[in-house]
C-alpha cells in the first residue's frame, strides 16, 4: 500500500557540495574563450527539465483513499444517455441546462456525492472481479471487498461508508445473503454467484450489482439479465412510466433461454423483485421499477435517481424467504414503542449511532465488539423497529443472474453514474 501512495521526483542531481551552481557563468565564459574556432566556443544551454511526480493509482488490493486519486475533488462522470421522444428536447433546452447548472452548484454536492460514491464502486468491483476464483470462502470474499470499500471511500461513520452488506447470493439464491460468522461455504465452479455491492458518500447510494458464473452454459442467463437491465436504464427517464419500463424488461428478458444438462430452460423474470428509488440514507425509496408489465402509471421524476436491477431466473420466477438471516435494517420512521429490554435498548443505540437507517448485517455487529446480540435484535424486529431481510429463494437447483447500474434523471440527460468498462 506504502508503494502505492509514494510520489517520486525526477531531475538533474544535486552538486557534490549540496549548493546549486548556475552553469550559465561557465558557458558565457566558454563563449569567449580567444581562439577558439568560430561556433566551437560556444557551448548549447541545457534547460532544465521540470521535475516530474509520479501519477498514484489505485493499489491492489484497493487500499488508496479516492481524495488521493480526485485532490481537485472532481470526479468522473457517468455514461450519459439521452432522453426518447417527448424528452429529447431537455438536450438544447436553456432552461433545463440553466435547471442543470443550479442542480451541480447544489449546496449539498449531490451529484459530486453520488459520483464519489460511483468511482468507489467501480474501483472496488473491478478489483474484485479479478481477484474473485472458485474455492474462496464467501467470508474472504466479502471481507475483501468492503475492506476495500472502508479504504476507497475513506469510511468516515455516517458520512462515508458501505451502504449495505455485500450480497454474495449463489445459484437459487436471489439475493439477501452475505456470510454470518462461522460461514463455511466455498464458492464452486458451478456456481453463479450475484455480488451487490452499495457505497455511499454523506447518505447518497450508489447500488450496483453484477454476476459472475465460471461455467459457461449460464453465459446466456448473465447476457439476459444484462441485456434487459440495459433495456431498463433505457427505458426510463422523465415521465417514463414505471409499468412500461417493466413490460420492455421482461420482453427483452423473456427472449432467452439457457441449455443445461441436456435441458432447455426459458430465462423469466423474477416478478417479485424489483428496482427502486434512492433517497437520502434509504437504499429502497417509495417508487419500484418492476421488471414485468404491470399496470403501474407512476412517473419517473425530474431530479429522481433510481437503482434499475433486474434479476432472470431458470427456476419458477418468483423468490421466497428461505435461509438463515443476515440483513437487518432499522425501519426507516421507525414506531415510537417502550423497550423494556435494557440490551434491546443499548444495541438500538448501537444500531442507530453506526447505521442509522442503512441495512447492516450480523458480521457488523460483530466486527464493532457486540457479542450475545440475537435476542435483543429478534426483540427490536418483534417490536417492528428493526426489519429483517431473509435470503430469496427461487426452486431449488434453478440459477438466477441480477445485474443492476444507478441512474440521476438530470434536467438535460439520464446519467449512468455507475457505468465502467466492465458493464
Amino acid at each position: 500500500m506504502g508503494d502505492a501512495l509514494k510520489e517520486t521526483e525526477t531531475g538533474p542531481p544535486p552538486s557534490v557540495d549540496g549548493e546549486d551552481h548556475d552553469d550559465s557563468e561557465k558557458e558565457d565564459a566558454a563563449a569567449d574563450v580567444p581562439g577558439a574556432p568560430a561556433g566551437e566556443g560556444k557551448k548549447k544551454k541545457k534547460k532544465r527539465k521540470p521535475a516530474k511526480k509520479k501519477k498514484l493509482a489505485q493499489s491492489d488490493p484497493p487500499r488508496v483513499g479516492l481524495s488521493k486519486l480526485f485532490p481537485d475533488g472532481n470526479y468522473p462522470e457517468g455514461e450519459l444517455q439521452e432522453y426518447k421522444d417527448d424528452n429529447a428536447w431537455r438536450t438544447t433546452s436553456e432552461e433545463a441546462r440553466y435547471l442543470e447548472r443550479m442542480a451541480m452548484e447544489d449546496e449539498e454536492q449531490t451529484y459530486e456525492n453520488i459520483r464519489h460514491a460511483a468511482e468507489v464502486h467501480r474501483q472496488v468491483r473491478q478489483a474484485a472481479r479479478k481477484h474473485i476464483r472458485p474455492g474462496m470462502s464467501m467470508t474472504h470474499i466479502a471481507d475483501y471487498i468492503e475492506d476495500g470499500v472502508r479504504a476507497v471511500v475513506e469510511e468516515n461513520g455516517l458520512q462515508a461508508g458501505i451502504a449495505f452488506p455485500t450480497g454474495l447470493s449463489l445459484n437459487h439464491c436471489a439475493a439477501h445473503y452475505t456470510p454470518n460468522a462461522g460461514d463455511t461455504i466455498i464458492l464452486g465452479d458451478k456456481d453463479v454467484m450475484k455480488v451487490d455491492i452499495g457505497v455511499h458518500v454523506k447518505g447518497r447510494i450508489v447500488d450496483s450489482a453484477f454476476t459472475l458464473a465460471f461455467d459457461h452454459a449460464y453465459d446466456p442467463l448473465l447476457e439476459a439479465v444484462r441485456a434487459a437491465t440495459d433495456t431498463g436504464v433505457r427505458e426510463s427517464g422523465i415521465d417514463a412510466r414505471l409499468g412500461e419500463i417493466g413490460a420492455a424488461i421482461q420482453e427483452t428478458m423473456e427472449s432467452y433461454e439457457v441449455e443445461a444438462d441436456g435441458k432447455i430452460y426459458p430465462v423469466k423474470s423474477i416478478e417479485n423483485l424489483s428496482g427502486h428509488s434512492i433517497e437520502l440514507y434509504r437504499t429502497h425509496g417509495p417508487k419500484s421499477v418492476p421488471m414485468v408489465r404491470t399496470n403501474d402509471q407512476t412517473k419517473m421524476e425530474e431530479g429522481e435517481y433510481f437503482a434499475i436491477e433486474t434479476f432472470g431466473s431458470t427456476g419458477r420466477g418468483r423468490v421466497v424467504d428461505g435461509g438463515e438471516c443476515s440483513h437487518y435494517a432499522r425501519v426507516f420512521d421507525p414506531p415510537r414503542v417502550p423497550l423494556r429490554l435494557t440490551s434491546a435498548k443499548a444495541l438500538l443505540n448501537t444500531i442507530n449511532k453506526n447505521f442509522g437507517s442503512l441495512p447492516f448485517c450480523r458480521r457488523y455487529l460483530d466486527r464493532i465488539g457486540e457479542s450475545k446480540y440475537l435476542f435483543a435484535l429478534n426483540h427490536l424486529v418483534a417490536q417492528g423497529i428493526v426489519r429483517d431481510y431473509p435470503p430469496l429463494w427461487d426452486a431449488r437447483g434453478s440459477m438466477t443472474a441480477q445485474f443492476e447500474h444507478t441512474i440521476l434523471l438530470r434536467p438535460t440527460r439520464k446519467e449512468v453514474v455507475s457505468r465502467g468498462d466492465d458493464f
